[in-house]
């Protein structure tokens, strides 16, 4: 069992600011038990669950059920509404009970659908939620030595070696069994298989398939299956709707139903300040690592998975307004990450399997845009400069580097 304090003190950020947070993210990411652990604070709590046919029935008899829950004390209670966006009037439903019971009750709502796509445009929630986002283990998570927000915009090429040993394994582990719960608690890369194998087989033929209309469900299964050898290359849509045998709109549309569900999450490039800069591709990256054979794409997509849940979190904090991108240029030069805040670029990011000499890309893209830069690398266990005019280059081993990530 893990305590996921990471995430408690999130929660513990929002929650006095608004009686009503969303928790997002994956399924079987571990929302329903960060739930819980959350709940142990409150002396009155109650867990309601969509999926479970007795709460549907409590629900449709008195949808203000929870207010019947016996107390052991006048001190707030708790709800916990899991999987209430699946109830097809659910915004309206969570309109009504926040207008009417803010004032007496912290509400939780959690969900693996993608509950902030419906944040965009004419949100009946507007202004009544925070939201945060639950991801599986992550190195900076596990590591537990986060350094604050602050000490990482002033010095984000900031580095020690503690814990190396320990991180190391970490990252391996990530890296054979990912970072879902189930796998990794386990330890076994015998548990992660089975559980691989029934986890997209099960998101895709229950979930998405419930909300989307999606009349050949081989094909969707299909494209999911080719994305791992697609992973850290710009993706292109004609030639996966070409081997599909669909059309371009179908391919892109099962892409945004993908990322929807949290089965995967892209990255597009980086447009700002860089003449020649190519417009409007993306990279997808897949939040179940292991399936990726090609050990260097593999290596690639845990630091974007690290790197996505940092700029994420920092977001749902409030920190900043952050964005993940790669850099790509008409000369086909590349750089794997670029992070900005409010589209001022801060760090370039490029990652190799070895420590080498500092990519040819990346030291362009750092004269160009006169930024701090890393290269991380999977081997190694030590770390050095390397200059490139005015500016320096840290070359480090990524599973030290991230493991600090605020």
């Amino acid at each position: 069992m893990h305590d996921r304090h990471f995430y408690i003190k999130i929660w513990q950020e929002l929650a006095p600011e608004k009686s009503m947070i969303f928790i997002a993210g994956p399924r079987q990411a571990g929302k329903t038990t960060l739930s819980q652990l959350i709940s142990h604070s409150f002396t009155n709590n109650y867990y309601f669950n969509w999926d479970i046919a007795e709460h549907r029935t409590l629900f449709f008899s008195n949808p203000a059920f929870f207010e019947s829950i016996s107390r052991k004390d006048t001190s707030t209670p708790l709800i916990i509404l899991d999987e209430i966006h699946k109830y097809k009037d659910w915004k309206n439903y969570l309109k009504g009970i926040y207008d009417q019971f803010h004032e007496n009750y912290q509400f939780i709502v959690s969900g693996s659908g993608r509950l902030d796509i419906y944040q965009k445009g004419g949100d009946s929630l507007a202004g009544r939620y925070y939201m945060f986002h639950l991801f599986p283990f992550t190195l900076a998570e596990l590591a537990n030595r986060n350094i604050s927000i602050e000490i990482f915009l002033k010095d984000p090429l900031h580095i020690s070696m503690e814990q190396a040993k320990r991180n190391k394994e970490i990252w391996n582990m990530l890296s054979t069994i990912s970072g879902f719960p189930e796998p990794y608690l386990s330890g076994k890369a015998t548990t992660y298989r089975r559980w691989s194998n029934t986890y997209s087989h099960q998101l895709i033929r229950e979930d998405i398939r419930d909300i989307v209309d999606i009349r050949s469900i081989t094909d969707v299964e299909t494209l999911y299956l080719l994305l791992p050898s697609k992973t850290g290359s710009p993706i292109s849509i004609p030639s996966l709707a070409n081997d599909l045998k669909v059309s371009y709109n179908t391919v892109r549309n099962w892409l945004e139903v993908f990322e929807r569900f949290f089965l995967v999450f892209s990255i597009p490039t980086w447009t700002g300040k860089i003449t020649r800069a190519i417009q409007k591709e993306r990279k997808f990256y897949l939040w179940d690592t292991p399936r990726i054979n090609d050990p260097s794409a593999r290596f690639e997509n845990m630091v974007a998975i690290e790197l996505y849940r940092a700029v994420t979190l920092w977001n749902d904090i409030g920190y900043g307004n952050f964005s993940l991108h790669f850099v790509k240029n008409k000369e086909k030069q590349e750089v794997d990450f670029l992070l900005a805040n409010n589209n001022e670029p801060f760090l370039l990011i490029e990652t190799k399997m070895a420590d080498e000499q500092p990519s040819k890309s990346l030291q362009i893209f750092q004269r160009a845009l006169n930024v701090p830069a890393i290269q991380l690398t999977n081997e190694g266990d030590s770390y050095r400069f390397a200059s490139n005019d005015k500016n320096k280059i840290l070359i480090a081993p990524a599973y030290q580097w991230l493991s600090q990530l605020p």
